[in-house]
């Protein structure tokens, strides 16, 4: 081992061999290998309205102040989440994103000597968190390709300090009935936190998962209102409910996110947040971005619109797909997907492979435009014909 590699050894175990989380692939960098010109991304789960009026009027105004530190404390951002939410300002996690929320759960109550249970197919975020701090991760098989809550309890012991729950489930898009998902959460001892991941939770409620009506799904894809899960927040002290401006709100690139919870667990939360976390423009842009109900109502519609129509084009391809409560959706290609996936980038389109789930021959697209959803459809009618 030459010297170089010993700074290896260095670092704690579990970052040793961590591998870290592998984004979407970049328009810029597809256009650098490939000299493409025309390009569309469907890799990330990004808005493709992208941000709202008020949310980008919001940013225009702040521009003057950027020589100025941010509020640490995001006073403003805080007081409107729990105007919109009915809790208290102590009960609000500000993140960069809510993917450092993840971090910061982890940090604050994982060792070595814990554990944290999550299920196969679940975000990959959550094993990371979990290796870097060196403790256990523990499993559950999926169901149908969703959480089994029953196996995913099963799994929980003394040694469990961490349960992560997506709902709806990135990669797959699964969705847990609220009924489930609540008696799950009371079923956990109180020595363990239960993070309920929403990322995604504005696209639930409008009566469809995917093209399929909620009446050929079965109760486990059930929807119910996203908003149910706040009122758990004063029953269950050990709960933490984590969302972002990220996806329904257009402001991926700004990165704020956010969690509620009991406020102790946001106290100790808020004692392991970086100060200044959140930057001025992200502040601004969110707490504007909460009030463009017409902005919201517009991205949810479009959603809806894009899903039925690429679910569509799957059904005219012959091919299956994981019916879908988020704004992206898995389908089956019935071959190993990255040469799929790799056939698609020279056609100038970037969708999500996902073998890193465990699901070789699946890839997830993000809904677009009704523009990008035409033309992935031909480039991928096109891909597996052969036409490449």
């Amino acid at each position: 081992m030459n010297n170089a590699d010993k700074i290896y050894n260095l670092a704690v175990f579990g970052v040793q061999k961590l591998i870290p989380y592998t984004p979407g692939k970049p328009i810029e960098e597809l256009e650098r290998e490939l000299g493409l010109t025309q390009i569309i991304k469907l890799a990330s789960n990004e808005n493709p309205l992208g941000p709202g009026k008020k949310a980008l009027a919001a940013i225009q105004a702040t521009l003057k102040d950027l020589a100025l530190y941010p509020d640490g404390n995001g006073f403003n951002l805080k007081q409107a989440l729990a105007k919109k939410y009915a809790v208290g300002m102590d009960q609000i996690t500000l993140g960069n994103g809510s993917n450092e929320i993840l971090e910061l759960v982890a940090r604050a109550f994982l060792t070595p000597e814990f554990e944290v249970v999550f299920s196969q197919h679940a975000f990959a975020v959550y094993p990371i968190v979990t290796q870097a701090v060196g403790a256990k991760a523990v499993v559950a098989p999926a169901l149908n390709y969703g959480h089994d809550l029953d196996a995913m309890l099963q799994k929980v012991t003394d040694k469990t300090r961490l349960v992560f729950i997506a709902n709806p489930n990135n990669p797959t898009g699964t969705l847990l009935d609220h009924a489930s998902l609540e008696s799950f959460i009371q079923a956990l001892p109180d020595t363990c936190v239960c993070v309920l991941d929403e990322a995604y939770c504005e696209f639930v409620g409008d009566g469809r998962i995917g093209s399929l009506p909620i009446a050929t799904l079965p109760p486990s894809l059930a929807v119910g209102s996203a908003d149910n899960s706040i009122a758990w927040l004063k029953k269950y002290p050990n709960l933490l409910i984590t969302r972002t401006f990220s996806k329904a709100y257009g402001l991926a690139g700004l990165r704020v996110g956010y969690g509620l919870s009991s406020p102790q667990l946001a106290d100790i939360l808020n004692r392991v947040r970086q100060p200044f976390n959140n930057n001025m423009l992200a502040l601004a842009a969110a707490e504007a971005a909460l009030t463009d109900t017409e902005h919201l109502q517009n991205t949810i519609a479009v959603n809806a619109q894009g899903m039925q129509f690429i679910t569509d084009g799957f059904k005219n391809l012959d091919l299956e797909w994981i019916p879908s409560a988020g704004n992206f959706v898995l389908v089956d290609v019935k071959q190993s997907a990255m040469p799929i996936y790799e056939a698609l980038l020279r056609k100038g389109v970037i969708v999500r492979p996902v073998g890193v789930y465990e699901l070789p021959n699946h890839l997830r697209i993000t809904i677009g435009t009704q523009a990008e959803n035409q033309l992935f459809l031909q480039a991928l009618a096109e891909v597996l014909s052969g036409n490449v």
